[in-house]
């Protein structure tokens, strides 16, 4: 059983981070540091990939604009800041190394539109958000794979708003009235445009079947917040698993600001994945991780959660496949 994180770290110590998240865990990934700015967190990181399309933070919101505004500019020139750290720390790497983005369903509820409303709202806007993140995540894939020779990029789709998307949940600029439902036809189509490998949602009632079923967007695996689930959602994984998909599962609450202890969580996952049954195949497929980023976190409780999804890790290995 393996253990990775989940995107952001705390602190603004670049280098440090992204030597932790090469080491800390067995699927490494490149960090966010979302305390530099909002050109640095998720949202405004990921419009920094676009391609084609301009954005703006104005009054604290960001908003589709004709040019790129300065904070846009600041996100590209930072990504490409980290890109440098990361191929002066990760020479020698080989094997996958993941990088993050918001999805285009969770950036089109987060962003305006110029004229106003969200790009939510708008099926051009949305169909254009969509084609522009997929060609930016290929161009970010691409540099990272040129400048490590020897790795292969991974990458995680972060979409929080996916589930309120699908149930027609986002509320529009005004708060008084919510936007239709989009069809699940369309956000697979989105999706499925970004050739992800993992799609992370922290919130609940995310139908499973959008991102790795038969008629899904094409994803290897699912990145849930552990507490979440119910017996039922956790009952859908056997045959998941068994078909060759991966449960990333959120065990350790990111919620919580200090390390679980190894004894604590171990007992958390087993209840969870016991009644599953389990196989060393399917246990394999099975990765830990925090329920969501840690950009809150103390540092010094970091590397202590790290030690403890190891250690349940190497527990889990031996517990569920006797």
């Amino acid at each position: 059983m393996r253990t990775s994180g989940l995107g952001s770290l705390p602190g603004a110590d670049v280098a440090g981070g992204v030597r932790f998240a090469l080491e800390a865990s067995s699927l490494p990934w490149l960090p966010e540091f979302p305390a530099r700015g909002p050109w640095a967190g998720m949202i405004g990181r990921t419009l920094g990939m676009l391609e084609g399309i301009g954005a703006s933070l104005l009054a604290g919101e960001w908003s589709f604009t004709a040019v790129s505004g300065v904070d846009q500019r600041r996100a590209r020139a930072t990504m490409r800041d980290d890109l440098d750290v990361l191929e002066e720390n990760a020479q020698g790497l080989t094997g996958s190394l993941r990088v993050t983005a918001a999805g285009p369903w969770t950036l089109a509820a987060s962003t305006l539109l110029p004229r106003g409303g969200h790009v939510v709202g708008d099926a051009v806007a949305r169909r254009d958000l969509a084609q522009s993140l997929a060609v930016g995540v290929g161009e970010l894939r691409e540099e990272i794979e040129r400048r490590l020779p020897a790795v292969t990029v991974a990458l995680q789709v972060d979409e929080p708003a996916l589930p309120a998307v699908l149930e027609g949940g986002i509320r529009t600029e005004s708060g008084y009235a919510r936007y239709a439902a989009i069809e699940k036809e369309e956000v697979v189509g989105a999706l499925s445009g970004l050739q992800g490998d993992v799609l992370h949602c922290c919130a609940p009632g995310l139908d499973p079947s959008v991102a790795v079923g038969e008629h899904g967007a094409g994803f290897r695996a699912l990145s849930l917040d552990a507490a979440l689930l119910t017996r039922a959602d956790l009952d859908r994984w056997g045959p998941l698993l068994e078909a060759g998909k991966e449960l990333w599962l959120g065990c350790a609450d990111a919620r919580t600001p200090r390390a679980p202890h190894p004894d604590a969580l171990t007992a958390r996952v087993l209840r969870d994945l016991r009644p599953l049954g389990l196989s060393e195949v399917t246990a394999a497929a099975v990765v830990l991780t925090p329920s969501c980023g840690l950009e809150s976190w103390p540092i010094d409780q970091v590397g202590p959660l790290f030690t403890a999804l190891r250690t349940t890790a190497d527990r889990l290995d031996e517990e569920l496949t006797r």
